[in-house]
């Protein structure tokens, strides 16, 4: 088992996770069971996913979590694209929001390159 509160791509995707909620309060309430839930659901799947993995015996489980982890990511940013397509979000916010979706989705590749190669997933700095 590992120190998930310890790791900070957890603690970096908790913080974009704060920023999504803060975001998607500007929605219109018509998105409100649509992509503000969408975006909500994806972005806390992502240190869940972390968190869940991390309480694996193996590092071929937690590496399967951080999977997840990774296509949550991705799912998000497609939202983010279709928010700003149809005009829910502005450039500055997107811009700023896949720069931190990018981000975490550098940590955890490399992350999980770091526990399949050297069986080493205790870093907190990743």
């Amino acid at each position: 088992m590992h120190r998930f509160k310890d790791l900070e791509i957890w603690k970096y995707s908790r913080e974009f996770c704060k920023e999504i909620y803060e975001v998607t309060q500007a929605f219109p309430e018509t998105e409100k069971f649509g992509l503000v839930m969408q975006l909500r659901r994806g972005c806390v799947s992502i240190p869940s996913n972390i968190a869940e993995g991390a309480s694996r015996k193996s590092n071929k489980d937690f590496d399967r979590f951080l999977e997840i982890a990774l296509g949550s990511c991705f799912e998000v940013e497609t939202q983010l694209l279709i928010s700003n397509d149809l005009d829910v979000i502005d450039d500055f916010d997107l811009k700023k929001l896949q720069s931190k979706i990018s981000s975490i989705i550098k940590m955890i590749s490399k992350f999980r390159s770091n526990i399949t190669q050297s069986g080493n997933c205790n870093n907190p700095i990743i």
